[in-house]
């Protein structure tokens, strides 16, 4: 079986990148001051001054290192820098509560941490209390003259490239948690061979060539964006363009300026983008490809398409499954409201619980076969049973999700699985209620959950969120459903709320909506 990550490391991706691509521009980072532009030669010292920065302060090969850091250069060369000497980095949210934070030091018992200086106090608070991390604490974007200044540290440091004895392609590279909306994250182990096989099957993904500006908004700790933005541009010598945080307002202004080809959306992203005023200069953009990742209805997907003057690359995945495994080929036929084939290096199938494969038409779990620590994820760190619970022997993931293939080998999601809402017997897609109710032309946003019914299981209740202005009663909403939905489908309690409890990818957070 041909190997497209082969013996690759992130030290010898920016090695090639260095030597081959080195006058060109790798990140540009829009920030609120202006914005920072670095090419692939200039990005690769920075990198290697922090590897040595690190390596100075006794980190080596299988340490852990908790990384809080918003969008920023510094969170790139920090990453790199750790993986570069075989260290595992462990991003997470610059959201993150101090109770996660705690739970994370000890799930991976990180012992250092390099985080936001407006996060430092926290981090502090966290180590005296608890007692973990108990090695150093450098902190980003804070006085220059601090002593636990990261970038003071990584400037007196040599630009040449670290020693990195025993690095290989299956080394642990970083630990990506979870975002835990139905239960407490788990640390996905993600190898260096998942990080190369991650850029290149982004390139076959989205055509990516070297003169492509791929721009992202998505958060630089989650999979979206290292999966799928940041490695498959380093793979094709692209340029990543990188906002510091998503604003509706901003982002087709900022995709216009920056001559962007390629973006990353969500559906969040979408709906909110379609509630901005129109513009004349809505469709003025140069770009070719938008990778999305679900759920639209097909009102707001034809809506989005035509205002905008893009075509949705849609796809399925996860950050166990590496690569975004089910998607829209690169070319060709586009089968909306499908999210596509068989990826690159893939093979998915259609279970029972018993895990018979299933035939074309019938609903069943999705599965996706490939190689741990390749092309999905190595396992979950320190949880054998959660590994074994996921991995099958032979390779199979399991999602836990809900789909269906056609004929012509064509999947379709149908729902998480713990978002199948069983009533009276029935099996309820909370996202099919939830495309219903976003169709709405007041509606900007829903999510839909079973509550408790003593006689008929679950009860369906949604959760609605309105365009800004509007105005409309429970009533009013039930009578659309019930339009367009079986009775059973139709939302007994509906609650009206300003907003969302979101994880740090911006999801949902239904576990905390009752």
């Amino acid at each position: 079986m041909a190997d497209i990550a082969s013996s690759q490391t992130t030290a010898t991706l920016w090695s090639y990148a260095d030597r081959e691509f080195g006058d060109r521009p790798f990140l540009v980072q829009l920030e609120a001051g202006g914005r920072r532009e670095f090419n692939y030669a200039a990005f690769a010292r920075l990198i290697h001054r922090a590897a040595h920065a690190f390596a100075g302060m006794g980190i080596g090969a299988g340490d852990t290192v908790v990384l809080q850091i918003g969008n920023s250069p510094e969170m790139l060369t920090a990453l790199f820098g750790l993986t570069g000497i075989g260290a595992i980095a462990v991003p997470v949210s610059l959201d993150a509560t101090e109770s996660e934070l705690l739970r994370v030091y000890r799930a991976c018992r990180a012992r250092w941490a390099v985080v936001e200086h407006s996060r430092l106090a926290d981090h502090r608070a966290i180590r005296d209390r608890h007692g973990v991390g108990d090695r150093a604490l450098l902190a980003v974007h804070g006085p220059a003259d601090d002593p636990v200044s990261f970038e003071g540290r990584c400037r007196a440091q040599s630009d040449e490239p670290p020693a990195a004895p025993g690095l290989t392609s299956e080394s642990v590279a970083e630990l990506l948690y979870t975002s835990g909306t139905t239960a407490a994250p788990k640390g996905v182990m993600i190898t260096h061979a998942n990080l190369a096989f991650s850029g290149h099957y982004g390139v076959w993904q989205t055509s990516l060539r070297g003169d492509d500006r791929l721009f992202t908004t998505m958060p630089a700790c989650h999979s979206n964006f290292q999966l799928a933005a940041l490695t498959p541009v380093l793979v094709a010598g692209a340029t990543l363009v990188m906002a510091d945080h998503y604003s509706a307002s901003h982002f087709w202004q900022q995709v216009q300026q920056e001559r962007a080809t390629v973006v990353q959306l969500i559906a969040m992203m979408a709906r909110t983008l379609l509630l901005q005023p129109p513009s004349a200069t809505d469709g003025r953009h140069e770009v070719r490809e938008a990778l999305y990742f679900m759920p639209l209805s097909d009102t707001e997907k034809v809506e989005f398409e035509r205002r905008f003057r893009v075509r949705l690359l849609n796809s399925y995945g996860s950050t166990e499954s590496i690569g975004w495994a089910v998607t829209d080929p690169p070319q060709g036929e586009r089968r909306w409201p499908s999210v596509g084939r068989a990826g690159l290096g893939y093979e998915v199938g259609i279970f029972d619980p018993q895990g018979r494969e299933l035939p074309a038409g019938e609903v069943g779990e999705l599965r996706i076969r490939g190689v741990p620590g390749r092309t999905l994820m190595k396992g979950y760190f320190d949880d054998a049973d959660a590994t074994a619970a996921a991995l099958s022997p032979d390779g199979w993931l399991r999602t836990n999700d809900e789909g269906l293939m056609d004929a012509d080998g064509w999947f379709y999601f149908v729902d998480r699985s713990v978002n199948l809402i069983k009533r009276a017997g029935e099996n309820i897609s909370a996202r099919e209620v939830e495309c219903v109710l976003t169709a709405h032309p007041l509606i900007a946003e829903a999510a839909v959950i079973g509550v408790p019914d003593p006689v008929r299981d679950k009860a369906v209740k949604a959760f609605v969120r309105l365009v800004p202005g509007a105005r409309i009663d429970v009533a009013e909403v039930q009578s659309f459903c019930r339009d367009r939905l079986a009775a059973f489908k139709v939302p007994e309690f509906v609650e009206l709320i300003d907003d969302f409890p979101r994880t740090a990818s911006l999801k949902i957070e239904k576990r905390l909506l009752n």
